[in-house]
């Protein structure tokens, strides 16, 4: 507590001015000088840092360089790079499909040759109202349901958009509390006549639940269903949906690992069913909190401790489900996902005590056996990373975006698990098939070949951006798309270019 209150009263006199700066240094002395004869009388306190990995990741040890193709352009609107958060592969009607998050979802033909604008979220007819301002609001995430191509299936022509919403009319369904409330997140359900059309032919979608937002950062992850389980599997169907903590900083409304609240967790539901409280989905029965015989459990939980979950994606070699979150201050992290996992935040940041937004404990590391700790993790100083991180004048970094590459169409990339760093567009990889315990020493770096020189995400839409006669940009925003036959896209923010990693020519 003595750490929480110096890093926060640090932050109070770096932001005050006039007369009471220099009352304020001296007061900080004292108080300084009070936490080291603190820290003499209780180690704990002394073992804290705003760097826990003195070890960065390798810079050149371990390095794949791979190709790329630029596959296809998503238009811009009004002027504006499109902001494309997912691509997702929906081999029922042989097309992939990706977002802008201000409304349009696009498809795009396997040669991507073809981009149509399949649906306008944001058109006024729907009144949805998509709320895009800001880097962090917007269309979040959007999943097909298994059986979208299927004719006579329960899910034939279903699928499911995860949208921040400035209608907030309607009844909330989850509520935090909080100082803003200024927009909500919903999932909807669109449900096509004709799925294999060029464009969305359906009605108004239906919601199947809202979440008023306590805070205007930190909204909706991805959703998606388990791309391995087959109808008869009890995984099939059920749509796993990201929410994070609520946002500002430090989860100051504790939601994370708060079991009666549906902020900071993985939930799993399933769409087409109904034993919901509010009667516009399902509850499946094996869900960890389904059945504890403890009303103040939310039943829809899968997993929690989150802090503002990115990406997830299934191994299908193992059935492994990892997720990239990002950290507060200083600690990023790539975890596994089981049934019923407590993730840590905000009692910790990966592998470490969280104590503010400032400092972690060194004391103790992984030390709940109740904790399902990150299987790799690195700092916001690592050196390179750093180097390569957009120019703000303080540390950019979070990680994001997830692929487990099991092809061998890219021999280099065969049995990594993948992911980038969003500002920076650098990216990491790991052993799927041998999982560190933690910390950066087995991550491994990721560059991309253009004109026959190593460079990162970055540097190509800093590249693109001149080419387009835009200003480069000064970040990445860097996610993965999975396409079809294993297809690894990487895609961001900035230059509305899709790009297919490819094997080398």
């Amino acid at each position: 507590m003595i750490g929480e209150s110096i890093s926060h009263y640090k932050v109070t006199v770096k932001r005050g001015g006039g007369g009471m700066g220099h009352r304020a240094n001296q007061i900080f002395r004292i108080l300084w000088v009070a936490v080291t004869f603190a820290s003499c009388l209780d180690p704990a306190l002394a073992q804290t840092t705003n760097d826990p990995f003195p070890t960065p990741i390798a810079a050149v040890e371990g390095v794949i360089n791979v190709n790329f193709i630029e596959f296809a352009s998503i238009p811009d609107m009004e002027d504006q790079a499109a902001r494309v958060m997912l691509l997702v592969d929906e081999p029922g009607t042989r097309r992939m499909f990706v977002n802008d998050m201000r409304g349009p979802l696009y498809s795009l033909s396997y040669d991507g040759q073809t981009v149509t604008r399949y649906l306008d979220v944001n058109a006024g007819h729907w009144e949805v109202g998509v709320e895009s301002t800001g880097r962090e609001r917007g269309m979040q995430s959007f999943a097909f349901h298994p059986q979208f191509g299927q004719n006579g299936t329960p899910g034939f022509g279903r699928f499911y958009i995860w949208t921040d919403t400035s209608n907030t009319d309607p009844r909330p369904d989850v509520v935090a509390g909080g100082e803003d409330n200024s927009h909500d997140t919903v999932l909807l359900e669109w449900t096509a006549r004709t799925p294999g059309a060029a464009t969305y032919d359906g009605g108004t979608p239906r919601e199947l639940f809202r979440l008023e937002q306590p805070f205007r950062n930190h909204n909706g992850g991805q959703i998606g269903f388990n791309p391995l389980a087959s109808p008869g599997d009890a995984d099939f169907g059920l749509l796993y949906v990201g929410v994070a903590d609520g946002g500002s900083g430090g989860d100051p409304l504790s939601l994370a690992q708060n079991l009666n609240s549906g902020f900071g967790k993985i939930l799993r539901i399933d769409p087409l069913g109904s034993n919901s409280a509010n009667g516009q989905y399902g509850i499946p029965a094996d869900n960890p909190f389904a059945n504890d015989s403890d009303d103040t459990t939310l039943a829809e939980i899968y997993a929690y401790g989150v802090r503002n979950p990115q990406r997830f994606a299934w191994d299908s070699a193992n059935d492994n489900m990892f997720f990239t979150d990002i950290g507060q201050n200083i600690v990023e992290e790539i975890s596994l996902i089981t049934a019923g996992a407590n993730l840590g935040w905000n009692d910790w940041e990966g592998s470490f005590g969280f104590i503010s937004r400032a400092e972690v404990s060194l004391a103790n590391q992984r030390g709940d056996s109740r904790v399902t700790y990150p299987v790799a993790e690195y700092d916001h100083v690592d050196p390179l990373l750093v180097e390569r991180s957009p120019p703000t004048g303080r540390t950019s970094t979070a990680a994001t975006g997830l692929h487990v590459y099991r092809g061998n169409a890219i021999p280099q990339l065969a049995n990594r698990v993948l992911w980038g760093d969003m500002p920076s567009g650098e990216i990491f990889h790991i052993d799927a098939d041998n999982l560190p315990t933690g910390g950066p020493a087995a991550i491994r770096r990721v560059l991309l070949i253009h004109d026959g020189e190593a460079k990162t995400l970055l540097q190509l839409i800093q590249e693109k951006n001149r080419e387009q006669g835009k200003p480069p940009a000064t970040r990445a925003d860097l996610r993965y798309g999975a396409g079809p036959d294993g297809q690894v896209f990487i895609m961001n923010k900035h230059d509305g270019t899709l790009r297919l990693l490819v094997p080398g020519r």
